[in-house]
């Protein structure tokens, strides 16, 4: 499970990467990594936040 979500964190990171850095160059794995730990980074944050939100929205139960 956790393999497929590398996988498509990576298969989105390369294309992203592909724009600052040639497919060609040594260090393009660097970069796709770069991109895909900030990728990770935002879905973390974004989640974070979403459950915040949600509590925060939540009825109080005690009716107050």
């Amino acid at each position: 499970m956790l393999a497929w979500i590398i996988r498509c964190l990576l298969l989105l990171a390369a294309p992203i990467a592909a724009l600052f850095v040639s497919r060609d160059a040594l260090n393009f794995g660097m970069f796709e990594m770069l991109v895909a730990i900030i990728l990770m980074v935002g879905v973390v944050l974004a989640a974070a936040v979403w459950s915040l939100r949600r509590k925060s929205a939540a009825p109080d139960p005690a009716g107050k």
